[in-house]
């Protein structure tokens, strides 16, 4: 096992960004303190090829400029909220729009655009960086000083493990996630259309063609939705009619808090098998739809179903949502999530 460190670069403000570098296993994972991202993963195939699986950027400025929120860690609440707005304990609390009249992933502040402090550290199992930020009160519209700390690591087992946290003095909504988009085969090497996924989900959370749910919960058996076998991403017209690809949430079967198989995903031409591992309620499934031609790393472009992202999550627009699971910490009721992700061949 092993940690690295270096420049990753500087900001405006003159603040240099650290990038951290680890490995365990047969994995070696890329970190940068700018929006906690994940940058690079670097993982082997069948043909004992070890190819990057991430999309990403080859420098800080890419990350400074990241419409499609790639890599980046999401809060204080991932998705979108209905109007930018959300009643709380009778007073409303208006937020960023970012997403025409909706806020998407906090807005034009969120943490996905902080500069987190890190540090470093080993445990028998694994190598870990620790991020923390701190948020005050009225952050993007948001009420509460809240401390968030997420942890990523890697263990000797080819796990990615994720650990989100957070405190916050008064009542608010807070929904943590990472967002980075995988192309399993490698990154910029062409759509994940044939990747072959399933949702242990028996519900998808229904939504209007703004992305903004319905408060129905859909049984997906006999729909496009149905991923309880695993089957390509594309699979003709009822992929098609889907906003041409997915952005959707699917609940997770099983209790939630608990920690359990969410999703499994697997690319034929590498051997590359992803396993997905969650406490959340649900998990969003997204197959890159809105991605035009982003400049990736390593001149890369990336288009539209060039990666797909599965972001574990409370269901979107949950402050404006009385029958979702509840997504609303303060004193007395910290936050505190789990993922994992692992690979083998």
């Amino acid at each position: 096992m092993r940690i690295d460190k270096k420049n990753f670069g500087v900001l405006s403000n003159g603040k240099k960004v650290k990038l951290w570098t680890l490995k365990a296993g047969d994995l070696k994972l890329s970190l940068s303190e700018y929006g906690a991202s994940w940058t690079s993963l670097i993982v082997p195939s069948k043909s004992g090829s070890k190819d990057d699986v991430l999309l990403g950027y080859s420098d800080l400025n890419g990350y400074l400029n990241n419409d499609p929120f790639i890599g980046v860690t999401v809060g204080r609440f991932a998705n979108r909220i209905k109007g930018a707005s959300f009643d709380l304990h009778g007073k409303k609390y208006t937020l960023q729009a970012n997403d025409g009249e909706n806020s998407l992933h906090s807005g034009l502040s969120g943490f996905d655009k902080r500069l987190w402090k890190s540090e470093s550290y080993e445990e028998d199992d694994g190598v870990y960086v620790r991020f923390e930020l701190e948020s005050h009160d009225g952050d993007g519209g948001f009420p509460g000083n809240l401390k968030a700390i997420v942890t990523y690591g890697l263990t000797r087992s080819n796990e990615i493990i994720c650990d989100y946290q957070a405190k916050v003095d008064k009542m608010c909504p807070v929904n943590l996630t990472n967002h980075a988009y995988f192309n399993l085969a490698k990154e910029g090497s062409g759509d994940i259309l044939s990747h072959e996924v399933q949702l242990n989900s028996s519900k998808y959370v229904q939504v209007d063609r703004f992305g903004i749910p319905t408060g129905k919960l859909i049984p997906v058996k006999g729909t496009g939705f149905d991923f309880s076998e695993r089957r390509r991403i594309f699979n003709g017209n009822s992929f098609l009619r889907l906003f041409k690809g997915y952005d959707h949430c699917f609940t997770v079967d099983g209790e939630a808090g608990k920690l359990r198989h969410c999703a499994d995903v697997y690319e034929s031409s590498s051997g590359r098998l992803m396993k997905v591992y969650t406490t959340q309620p649900g998990v969003q499934f997204y197959t890159g739809s809105h991605l035009k031609y982003v400049r990736g790393k390593q001149s890369s472009r990336y288009v539209k179903y060039s990666g797909f992202c599965l972001e574990t999550q409370h269901f979107p627009d949950t402050p404006n949502q009385k029958d979702f699971p509840p997504c609303i910490y303060g004193p007395g009721k910290d936050y505190h999530e789990r993922a994992v992700f692992s690979f083998s061949i």
